[in-house]
């Protein structure tokens, strides 16, 4: 008679595996990459939703050049599954900074490991260890001291719309990982493409300057296609839970990036919750 096996002791087996070890530096490199979004956003004069439409059209004109050889447009659950939450993700995070807080929409996007927690076991066939939980907790915690004095009761709608993009979060990552031995690339591209042409119609009311046309391609090439390219890659040696608690890094090193161009600087609140945070990372990524 067969038995489940004990979350701890695979979390473990996949953990000394060279190949985890690898997808682990990935998601760290995406969470470094993903933090550069606050900052580029920024710089480029122009509509927030035609700004998220450019910047998936300009990610999938490379990962699709890149990868040209080895992209299957299949048509599967998973692809189709992967590509509309992909764009589900990015376009509702841009709506949500528009309607609340950018704290409350940060913070609500990352609710998105607690459905992967949820529905790993029935879509995946993988359940969440002890330390997952402690982890997440720690994670809850220090994001609430960090983002503390920002978040606000108001902008209702912006919060509801950040909660869906944590959903749509949470659902690329299950499908990327199911889709992992396909082609989670192919996803990618179709999901910046749907992005693309959500934010076409915003494009055309006024057109960014030269700079702005630099920060556009940094955000397409190096902030959205790179990172999720890793991001996808990564998942086919990690477990789903994993794969999203460690980057949830990237709001602490957001405000970095800003101290360190602009000269803005956290309060203490926000350095002890951001401690916290990359504690709870470390601990997660570190055996």
């Amino acid at each position: 008679m067969s038995t489940a096996p004990d979350p701890q002791v695979a979390a473990t087996d996949i953990a000394i595996d060279p190949a985890h070890r690898r997808a682990v530096l990935m998601l760290l490199a995406t969470a470094l990459l993903w933090s550069l979004g606050g900052l580029l956003i920024k710089w480029v004069d122009w509509n927030p939703l035609a700004i998220a439409g450019m910047r998936s059209l300009i990610g999938a004109a490379v990962i699709g050049f890149i990868f040209r050889k080895a992209l299957r447009f299949t048509g599967s659950f998973e692809q189709i599954g992967a590509a509309l939450a992909y764009a589900g993700t990015v376009v509702l995070f841009v709506v949500a900074n528009k309607l609340t807080t950018a704290a409350n929409a940060i913070l609500l996007q990352y609710t998105a490991p607690f459905y992967v927690i949820l529905f790993s076991p029935w879509f995946l066939g993988e359940r969440a260890s002890r330390r997952d939980w402690l982890s997440l907790a720690m994670i809850v915690v220090g994001m609430l001291l960090f983002f503390g004095d920002e978040l606000s009761l108001e902008g209702y709608l912006g919060n509801g719309v950040a909660l869906a993009s944590g959903f749509c979060f949470a659902w690329l990552t299950l499908f990327l990982r199911r889709h992992r031995e396909e082609s989670p690339i192919s996803a990618l591209v179709l999901g910046n493409l749907l992005a693309g042409l959500i934010g076409l119609p915003f494009m055309f009311q006024s057109l960014p300057d030269a700079s702005s046309w630099v920060g556009l391609l940094l955000l397409g090439a190096v902030q959205l296609g790179l990172p999720y390219v890793m991001y996808s890659l990564a998942l086919r040696h990690v477990r789903a839970v994993e794969g999203i608690l460690i980057p949830m890094i990237e709001p602490v090193l957001n405000p970095v990036w800003v101290f360190l161009l602009l000269g803005e600087t956290p309060g203490p609140l926000a350095l002890f919750g951001g401690a916290i945070i990359l504690g709870a990372v470390m601990f997660r990524a570190v055996r």
